[in-house]
């Protein structure tokens, strides 16, 4: 069990320290005479997608590569993760994101005192404000937004790592998944879909960052119960039973 609860520790410290570092260092840097250097929203996306991605493959095999709250109940919703390892794993979960973000801090802080002014400073998430293309989306928007993403990442996650699908390929099938959720998400919410990921970021930043937190543990917690439940009893194959033609 500590190996495993240490597999979803550097798991999820992986996930908020790349997907979260490249949102706060490279997303946007001055552009050059060439044009704008940064990764932008894109790149954003991709990098929350490797982290998983790098992360199922190297330690997926010791904890089933979770790394995110939400991940760990749809699974006990599915029917794939016993209940009594639920809160060791949610803990170590928390404990890694927010020692990444603790890192981000002390790296961010080298070139300055950091600036936390505003919806989404420090990569944190929010509802209800401007921050994308002059647009904003209301709480409940933002509720269907994490609840729906979460849900189909769950059963992204549960038909990727079936025992009749090939499971060489499910670390590439999460991880783009990810991506996909982050390309539709980001000016929505900044996309948590990782209650562990919210918590770290709004940790250090505070203010509505913590008030709007609850949301970011609600919606992609009972998103991922509702994905778990959808695949284990309208999806899932039960013994040998044939496939439709």
């Amino acid at each position: 069990m500590i190996k495993k609860l240490f597999a979803e520790f550097f798991g999820t410290f992986w996930l908020v320290f790349g997907g979260c570092g490249s949102a706060i260092f490279a997303s946007q840097i001055a552009p050059a005479s060439n044009g704008q250097l940064g990764i932008l929203l894109i790149g954003v996306a991709l990098a929350f997608g490797l982290t998983v991605l790098t992360m199922a493959y190297a330690v997926g095999h010791i904890s089933g590569g979770h790394f995110n709250p939400a991940v760990s109940f749809g699974l006990l919703a599915g029917g794939r993760f016993p209940a009594k390892d639920l809160l060791p794993y949610v803990a170590a979960q928390c404990l890694g994101a927010i020692g990444a973000a603790g890192a981000l801090f002390v790296i961010l802080s080298g070139s300055g005192t950091p600036d936390f002014s505003g919806p989404g400073a420090f990569a944190t998430n929010f509802y209800g404000e401007a921050v994308y293309f002059g647009k904003s989306y209301s709480m409940g928007a933002a509720f269907l937004t994490e609840f729906l993403l979460t849900a189909f990442f769950l059963i992204i996650i549960m038909g990727a790592t079936d025992k009749f699908a090939d499971g060489k390929f499910a670390g590439i099938a999460i991880g783009l998944g990810l991506t996909l959720i982050h390309l539709i998400s980001i000016p929505i919410t900044n996309t948590s879909v990782n209650p562990a990921r919210s918590l770290s970021q709004a940790v250090f930043v505070g203010g509505n960052a913590m008030s709007q937190l609850w949301l970011f543990w609600v919606a992609p917690i009972l998103g991922a119960v509702a994905g778990g439940l959808i695949y284990k009893f309208l999806l899932q194959r039960n013994g040998m039973e044939p496939l439709g033609n």
